[in-house]
């Protein structure tokens, strides 16, 4: 059973996104350590990229940010490694296609299974053109996480059958980015993947309140929250992780009533 699963055992799963760098690596570390223990079941890393077509401004600028500083994938797997130390919860980094072609697909997967990644999202990568990735995940053990966004409905049901560690659901079209309202009508999603596939599905995109976070874990498996979670970054810096803490404990309750 992929290590993934173990975030939807015990109810519904929150997944924060956390840029890795922004401020620097040593803040992203104390953010994770306080969103574990805020009740955070899963956590996407984010791997800082010079174009990232899928992010919004927030995000845009969390990686801007850590570039600024100097973070590098080399350095993210060593902060990744040391994590592990005491981290034991799935953790998946997010990324583009271009970030893992460029430093070597097999060096990459390797790396990621070296250092106790899980598995691995890249928005940029539609699932027809995933062969070269997949195959080399495969091998190394990381699952490659399947996008459903509300224009797949048509290739849901083939990308659910073959979908690996969790299904990330789109709410919305569009970047990444905090939204007053996700009208898509995500409990039909979810019906198509339930019809094909027992792997667990995470509403993303949009999601920053607990009312938000509660309607859309009523119809799915968990939810995704990126972009209210750099804001929080953003505003506090180095002091975020009591913040960021404090937020995920809110929407993790949200999420359990």
């Amino acid at each position: 059973m992929s290590n993934i699963r173990k975030a939807f055992e015990n109810g519904k799963a929150f997944i924060p996104f956390i840029t890795c760098g922004d401020p620097d690596l040593e803040t992203t570390a104390k953010v994770v350590r306080a969103a574990v223990d805020a009740g955070a079941d899963l956590i996407e890393l984010g791997i800082p990229f010079s174009d990232p077509t899928a992010e919004g401004p927030v995000i845009q600028g969390a990686n801007i940010r850590a570039l600024a500083g100097g973070v590098t994938t080399d350095k993210i797997f060593d902060f990744v490694t040391e994590l592990r130390r005491d981290v034991k919860i799935p953790l998946v980094f997010m990324t583009y296609a271009n970030v893992v072609f460029s430093y070597g697909g097999e060096r990459f997967m390797s790396r990621c299974k070296e250092s106790g990644i899980d598995g691995i999202i890249l928005p940029d990568l539609p699932y027809e053109e995933k062969g070269e990735f997949a195959e080399v995940s495969k091998k190394y053990g990381i699952d490659m996480i399947s996008l459903i966004a509300p224009t797949s409905e048509d290739r849901a049901a083939m990308i659910a059958k073959d979908a690996e560690g969790f299904i990330y659901i789109v709410s919305s079209l569009g970047v990444t980015g905090v939204r007053s309202e996700i009208n898509t009508d995500i409990s039909r999603i979810v019906d198509i993947i339930r019809q094909n596939t027992d792997v667990p599905c995470a509403v993303g995109f949009g999601i920053s309140e607990p009312r938000q976070a509660q309607k859309m874990a009523a119809v799915s498996d968990g939810v995704i929250v990126g972009s209210a979670i750099i804001k929080i970054i953003e505003q506090y810096g180095k002091d975020s992780p009591y913040y960021v803490g404090e937020y995920i404990r809110l929407m993790k309750e949200a999420i359990s009533t």
